[in-house]
């Protein structure tokens, strides 16, 4: 039974097998060999995990996100975006940043926004003097905002996983997301004065009436979308199918730049992205079921409380875990496997479990954009082109800035329930 839990899963990974596949054939031989229990278990758990109503709204919000990518809504925002900063130093960096918060606002799909926005937003980088690896490091972190700043789909996750409110998750994610936001604005803006890179146009109230008009349709998504879900006029996943038909209506017929082949090729994108989550979610669940059938988190939970350690040293010492599982495996699959296992750590030193929703989320996002596994480096050096060397060279302030945000949002509890409170009351 050690065998199957322990040394198969770790050198099946180590063989570079789809996380998925470890997880199902660690179950598989323990199920097999080593347990008195049918295999009808098996699948009773696999599609019990996939049945939850929260977990409909990933294929909307992921549908939405790819039926806004197709046309200029990536222009539309930047130019909005660009228009509001003005001439400020590093005006087309804090550009970058608050585009890609925006259009994270509507898919909530990290990879997307780095290519979206980065396809958008790279040659004028270069045009205006940044260096190489600023720019790379910069595409690839911006993006992992997205997870924070609902609608996210990790949060969605957490919820049906952890038992926890989607809407309560994505109030607590607004003040950590702009907090990380404004963190990475500060940075890039000091960059910019120390580098003496300049701004753009001076702040024009008609510029900046024109971009709001041209970018209107695209603006009105997040507005929909969380003005909806924080006002009680429909759950997350009503939000979502809201927002497919508030997607399609715009990029259709208001912009007239989205094709019914458009349309069936999103639907497409959105079904293999769909089936790739949902099957590490189920296979995640049948794992984490195995592990408490052998009361592996209860051990877990004795042997730490057994050190007597404090509550601060237990939070870093999570976030160190959280941080070198998420070198190695994607933000999905390491929330449905620890979750489970770390909940009721937290919870026994008081933690609120929405705030440690965040701290998952906000720990994690950094994985997606640190070596070696990253999926943003890997996005932004296919899609965009950009040297493997420079991205990584670049990335080092932004892991910095990020690891900073991340010590105030786990000991600072208020960041995210504050504005949860606010939101929801």
């Amino acid at each position: 039974m050690s065998f199957a839990l322990g040394f198969l899963p770790l050198g099946l990974l180590l063989l570079g097998f789809p996380i998925f596949l470890v997880l199902l054939a660690s179950v598989s031989v323990a199920l097999l060999f080593f347990m008195d229990v049918p295999l009808t278990a098996l699948h009773q758990n696999l599609f019990g995990a996939i049945d939850a109503y929260a977990l409909l709204a990933i294929p909307f919000f992921i549908f939405a996100g790819e039926l806004m990518g197709r046309g200029s809504v990536a222009d539309r925002l930047v130019n909005f975006v660009n228009a509001g900063v003005g001439s400020v130093r590093g005006s087309l960096a804090v550009t970058t940043v608050g585009s890609s918060a925006l259009f994270g606002a509507i898919s909530g799909v990290s990879a997307a926004t780095v290519a979206t926005i980065g396809r958008v937003m790279l040659p004028a980088l270069r045009r205006n003097g940044y260096p190489e690896k600023f720019s790379a490091g910069l595409l690839t972190a911006v993006g992992a905002i997205d997870i924070i700043i609902p609608p996210s789909i990790p949060m969605i996750v957490y919820g049906a996983a952890a038992q926890q409110s989607v809407p309560r998750l994505y109030a607590a994610g607004v003040l950590p997301g702009l907090l990380l936001a404004g963190m990475l604005c500060a940075y890039v803006m000091w960059y910019a004065r120390r580098h003496r890179i300049g701004g753009g146009d001076r702040f024009s109230w008609a510029a900046f009436g024109r971009a709001a008009a041209r970018g209107l349709g695209a603006l009105g998504a997040p507005v929909i979308i969380l003005g909806g879900i924080y006002g009680g006029v429909f759950s997350p996943t009503e939000a979502a199918a809201v927002a497919c038909l508030y997607a399609i209506v715009v990029a259709r017929y208001f912009y007239r730049e989205l094709s019914w082949r458009d349309i069936l090729a999103s639907a497409g994108t959105t079904a293999v992205f769909t089936g790739q989550i949902l099957i590490i979610v189920a296979c995640a669940n049948v794992f984490g079921w195995l592990l408490t059938v052998h009361q592996v988190p209860a051990a877990l939970v004795q042997w730490l409380t057994d050190l007597h350690l404090p509550g601060w040293s237990l939070l870093l010492a999570i976030n160190v875990l959280l941080l070198a599982v998420g070198c190695f495996i994607d933000p999905l699959s390491a929330i449905l496997l620890l979750s489970p296992l770390l909940m009721p750590l937290v919870t026994a030193i008081g933690v609120d479990p929405v705030h440690f929703g965040i701290i998952i989320t906000v720990n994690l996002s950094i994985g997606l954009f640190h070596p070696p596994f990253g999926i943003n480096i890997f996005v932004a050096q296919s899609v965009l082109k950009l040297p493997l060397e420079s991205i990584y060279r670049g990335i080092v302030p932004f892991v910095v800035i990020y690891l900073i945000a991340l010590g105030l949002i786990t000991y600072i509890p208020d960041i995210s329930l504050w504005g949860m409170r606010l939101l929801l009351n």
